[in-house]
């Protein structure tokens, strides 16, 4: 999508050749132009319809170009004016910026002074039109929800907008389901690569050698299959972003490709000699502890300094319950317009019932949740029945009077809230991963 875009000009000036000149030399350079000859004319203009740009001149008979500024911006605010006039002086210019102008324009001027500052205007147009298009489409996803009550989710979305105008790389961390990805995309519409592309790697679900494939490309013979020269993701992010979801995946191979390209933004297609370069600012996320992974020598440490420039932590869902019941509506509305029924509610019990869950999913299970239930609830409104959530088990401490089966549920599950990947978990646990899988299953079916 071109960030320039055709511009609605209106020319304010009393005399008629450099009206008939201006008009014919803006519709040439592809944008619309009407003219008006007087401050009347002018104010009569704007009302009728919007314009993006107004160059007025400075004198305008017996009127003042000055003084219908501010007038002009008033029934057109966001119109980018510009001022013409034969007799430049520093305390003019500097009015008329104080007033509201954009721009200031000597005459005589020549043709291309024209084209240049329409080209600009046309270039920022399209940039402000490209952002509140991605705005609206991030809107429409339920989790894109960057209002909070939560203190701790609010440092972190303040922390995101500093990071965003930057071009650092950045690692969020936090369990899964928190919401990594769309913190990503939320820093790469906050920055000046907004416009340019968001590419995702989802990391875990690619081989090594399709995994290098993904991100940097191959050349036609590479391997077998490939029957054509393939960019890859660095090269169509070009300019834009760089997802890479759950980092702690990738092979130790690609690891050191990574780590080059991200030291010198160059790279080679598998399968080729040519050295490429890509402007490409790379966004990580992971659900493990990326130290741990290094300390048992299977992440690169060169590379994870070079990927924790900034790191954020998301909080997980049971960290910021402020924000649970908003959350919760937001997705019933999604989900209720997807289902093509009413607008739904949530009852005060359903309400008290997730704020009460532990929310080991965290916002992928609150969605679930809520889907089910929007598509099992016989009407508009949603109770704590219909969500289904199991009433939260009675907590239990050391010392009181229970089974040590009770207690070592108690503590594996708390284990499990903070470390959803199974492994993590046991190792913290200090038992073996197949251990724990089978304790869950076990009480999953009902049977401790």
């Amino acid at each position: 999508m071109p960030l320039s875009t055709s511009l609605r000009v209106l020319v304010v000036d009393d005399e008629r050749n450099i009206r008939l000149t201006l008009t014919t030399l803006v519709e040439s350079l592809g944008h619309e132009a009407r003219a008006a000859a007087s401050a009347a004319e002018a104010e009569a203009a704007v009302q009728a319809r919007r314009f993006d740009v107004i160059l007025l001149d400075l004198k305008l008979g017996q009127a003042s170009g000055l003084e219908l500024l501010p007038r002009l911006l008033d029934a057109a605010p966001g119109c980018a004016v510009v001022l013409m006039t034969a007799f430049a002086t520093v305390p003019t210019a500097i009015e008329a910026i104080r007033r509201g102008a954009r721009d200031y324009l000597p005459k005589p001027f020549e043709p291309e002074q024209i084209r240049l500052l329409l080209d600009t205007l046309a270039h920022e147009r399209g940039l402000v039109r490209r952002v509140a298009e991605l705005e609206e489409r991030v809107a429409e996803v339920p989790e894109a929800d960057f209002e909070t009550e939560s203190p701790a989710m609010a440092a972190v979305y303040d922390l995101a907008r500093r990071v965003a105008a930057s071009d650092a790389s950045v690692l969020l961390t936090g369990e899964s389901g928190t919401g990594k990805s769309v913190l990503a995309r939320f820093i790469h519409l906050h920055s000046r690569r907004s416009p340019q592309p968001f590419a995702v790697v989802n990391c875990p679900t690619l081989s090594e050698e399709l995994l290098a494939s993904e991100l940097f490309g191959h050349a036609r013979g590479a391997f077998t299959g490939a029957v054509r020269d393939t960019p890859g993701r660095v090269a169509s992010a070009e300019g834009g972003t760089l997802f890479l979801d759950e980092i702690a995946e990738i092979a130790p191979t690609v690891q050191a490709r990574l780590l080059r390209f991200l030291q010198d933004h160059q790279y080679e297609r598998v399968g080729e000699a040519r050295t490429r370069t890509a402007d490409v600012r790379v966004i990580a996320a992971t659900n493990r502890l990326l130290d741990d992974e290094v300390r048992r020598g299977r992440f690169r440490e060169d590379l994870l300094y070079r990927l924790n420039v900034i790191q954020l932590r998301l909080p997980p869902l049971r960290e910021r319950r402020e924000d649970l019941v908003r959350l919760a509506e937001r997705y019933l509305a999604h989900f209720a317009r997807v289902q093509r029924r009413p607008p739904m509610t949530l009852t005060p019990d359903a309400a008290a019932s997730l704020r009460a869950h532990a929310w080991p999913g965290n916002l992928r299970e609150l969605r679930n949740v809520v889907e089910r239930a929007v598509i099992l609830a016989p009407g508009a409104v949603v109770d704590a029945a219909v969500l289904g959530l199991r009433p939260p088990a009675l907590a239990l401490a050391l010392g009181d009077d229970a089974t040590v089966e009770a207690i070592e549920r108690e503590h594996i599950l708390r284990v499990l809230a903070r470390h959803p990947h199974a492994e993590e978990a046991a190792r913290v646990l200090g038992i073996d991963p197949a251990t724990l899988w089978r304790k869950r299953k076990r009480w999953e079916v009902g049977e401790g």
